[in-house]
């Protein structure tokens, strides 16, 4: 695990710290080649520099997010606006976690990506990439 990560994941309070770790240890075994940081200071994956998966602690919960994730037809996932193409859940305890869906999430967001590595040179514009 990127030790950023690891870091962060400590830094929470116990039920955010079990919920940190179940997601970035199935994030790093179901996309072995995304890279990894803690970016805008929470933790985000990285494919061929496009964010695809990140979570974050929020008032709300731990809060599990896809970029493209408004295009995966997950009913479980909320779209929060209309401008972007993320998607969202909330968990407040790791038990909460369906790893199957979450699986298929990670899968979808591998073969679903919208281009957020050049959304501020295309001055806002969002186009598909897959």
């Amino acid at each position: 695990m990127n030790p950023e990560i690891q870091s962060y994941n400590q830094n929470q309070i116990h039920p955010d710290q079990e919920i940190c770790k179940l997601l970035a240890e199935t994030i790093d075994r179901e996309l072995p080649d995304a890279e990894s940081k803690v970016w805008h200071a929470h933790p985000v994956w990285f494919l061929e520099g496009n964010p695809i998966v990140g979570y974050s602690k929020q008032k709300k919960g731990m809060r599990l997010m896809f970029w493209s994730g408004a295009d995966f037809g997950e009913e479980s996932l909320a779209v929060l606006g209309e401008k972007f193409k993320d998607a969202s859940i909330f968990y407040h305890e790791a038990s909460e976690i369906n790893l199957e869906d979450f699986k298929r999430w990670l899968q979808k967001s591998r073969e679903i990506q919208w281009d957020y590595k050049n959304i501020v040179k295309r001055k806002g514009r969002l186009d598909r990439l897959k």
